[in-house]
């Protein structure tokens, strides 16, 4: 199946953790970008992971309304349907949501794929992340505990935010001290007395080490992935586990460098998630567009344009191959390229 069953997402992730590589998750907003990431992991070979935020959510609902748990099932219908014409598999998942946003995002879409495997379907999304970034641990390990529950009796997965992700996305910005930007090993052993280590459901952890969403210049932040292998092995040590217990996922990371990247992915990191990068690579390509198609797309001095340039498809398709190009670049960064189970 293009779109991931259950078991066949757990078998993603557990690939890519014993292959020592890890899966893109890229951020999309429009059935272009969709389009553009299924594309990219076509030409590079490499299932992937395709998520939606509150702020996709909302643009895929029509912008002029608020109706983000809408806008995220009309996403995962649109790919559900688009991906059986591509050769590779891909998961669904929905990104940072916030506790503010609980009532009308992540809530409302687990108790639709609740409904559709009552039915004896598959749940809609594989995974949801819940972001209690910005709420006191303790709080945000106790609704992870009342989510968890839930999402094993579906069959998906939850990813946890332990820590702080600076910087902004989607209107959501951290500030604060340096230090709430690296997990530590108490943080973690926290979350797994509440959450365990599997036998209550799954689910995957977004440590941070330093990570800022966003655009930053090299040198700017200071990424320690080495701190996710210090706190894998104490937590292996605190619970008597195998080496590297936890399935992480790495947030923030454009303008990482190639060796940082592989760094955290030794270290345990399955999933990577990209929005920036490809943001810029999709308008940047519609840029060009508009600059060298000028006296096409503009009735400039009473002309009648040209028709073939104005057309959104003229430089839609520009921008889903640039934005394509990009995705094949995060698979080769994490080594998915090629790897595709389908």
């Amino acid at each position: 199946m293009p779109v991931a069953t259950p078991e066949q997402y757990a078998e993603m992730l557990d690939r890519a953790k014993a292959g020592g590589f890890a899966y893109p998750a890229f951020n999309v907003s429009s059935s272009q970008t969709v389009n553009a990431v299924l594309q990219g992991l076509t030409e590079a070979g490499s299932d992937g992971i395709i998520q939606v935020t509150t702020g996709g959510a909302d643009y895929f609902a029509g912008h002029t309304v608020k109706a983000r748990a809408t806008g995220a099932l009309a996403f995962a219908k649109f790919v559900h349907e688009v991906a059986k014409s591509y050769p590779i598999t891909v998961a669904l998942h929905t990104d940072h949501c916030p506790k503010p946003a609980l009532e009308d995002f992540v809530l409302p879409l687990i108790a639709a794929s609740e409904e559709v495997v009552a039915d004896g379907g598959q749940p809609i999304f594989q995974s949801h992340m819940w972001d209690g970034s910005a709420v006191p641990l303790g709080e945000n390990i106790e609704i992870a505990q009342e989510l968890l529950p839930r999402l094993k009796a579906i069959n998906a997965i939850l990813e946890v935010e332990i820590g702080v992700v600076g910087g902004e996305e989607d209107g959501v910005r951290h500030e604060g001290s340096n230090d709430a930007l690296y997990t530590t090993v108490a943080d973690v052993t926290a979350a797994v007395e509440g959450l365990g280590l599997g036998e209550q459901g799954r689910w995957i952890a977004a440590l941070t080490f330093g990570n800022v969403h966003g655009v930053y210049a090299p040198g700017n932040v200071k990424l320690r992935p080495d701190l996710l292998g210090e706190i894998q092995e104490g937590i292996a040590a605190k619970f008597s586990t195998g080496p590297k217990p936890l399935d992480l996922v790495f947030h923030g990371g454009s303008g990482s460098t190639d060796a940082e990247i592989a760094t955290a992915v030794r270290n345990g990191v399955i999933k990577m998630n990209i929005d920036t990068d490809t943001q810029y690579a999709f308008t940047r390509a519609v840029a060009g567009f508009m600059f060298s198609n000028y006296d096409g797309v503009l009735k400039v001095d009473g002309s009648v344009g040209n028709k073939k340039a104005y057309d959104p498809r003229a430089w839609g398709k520009v921008a889903e191959s640039a934005m394509a190009a990009r995705v094949v670049q995060s698979t080769q960064q994490l080594g998915s390229a090629g790897k595709s189970q389908s």
